[in-house]
């Protein structure tokens, strides 16, 4: 049997039903609207889509963009590939760790979490970084330090 939808789940669902090959712009809008894709959800959405639970599993962990819990309040994405690596990115990178007490590519800490991306198309500009969401160039230690206190501000970080 398989547990009744959450109710913000019952519109994708009824939108995606009987549709297998959408079930990543199914997952896409899910976590849009929720921030994450609860695991409790994935009986609904293979049952809708006609996979198996395993296979909603699977798509859900292979791809990292997927989250299956809430968000930290600030997720930082640090670029990792040659060009910012080649502008102090490592630097930086070992500087947002001890500032954020938060490691990289591992759990959120202190309601921060860190991620490596690879490439966010800034390369002349770098090192690039995104704070939910919002791209900076040219990133500092100091000016990363101005972002992160303006983003725990409740303001912009420009």
């Amino acid at each position: 049997m398989v547990p009744t939808p959450h109710a913000t789940l019952v519109p994708l669902l009824a939108r995606h039903a009987g549709r297998a090959h959408e079930l990543l712009p199914l997952l896409h809008a899910l976590q849009d609207s929720e921030g994450y894709v609860d695991p409790a959800h994935v009986p609904a959405i293979a049952a809708a889509l006609n996979l198996s639970r395993a296979e909603v599993h699977g798509v859900i962990t292979f791809y990292h963009h997927f989250r299956s819990a809430p968000p930290p309040a600030t997720v930082v994405q640090l670029c990792r590939a040659e060009a910012c690596r080649s502008r102090d990115g490592e630097a930086l990178v070992a500087h947002v760790e001890a500032c954020t007490g938060a490691r990289i590519d591992a759990a959120p800490c202190n309601d921060v979490g860190v991620a490596s991306v690879y490439c966010l198309g800034q390369c002349a500009l770098s090192p690039a970084v995104t704070i939910n969401g919002e791209l900076h160039a040219r990133v500092t230690p100091a000016r990363f330090d101005a972002l992160l206190a303006s983003v725990r501000e409740g303001g912009r970080h420009d």
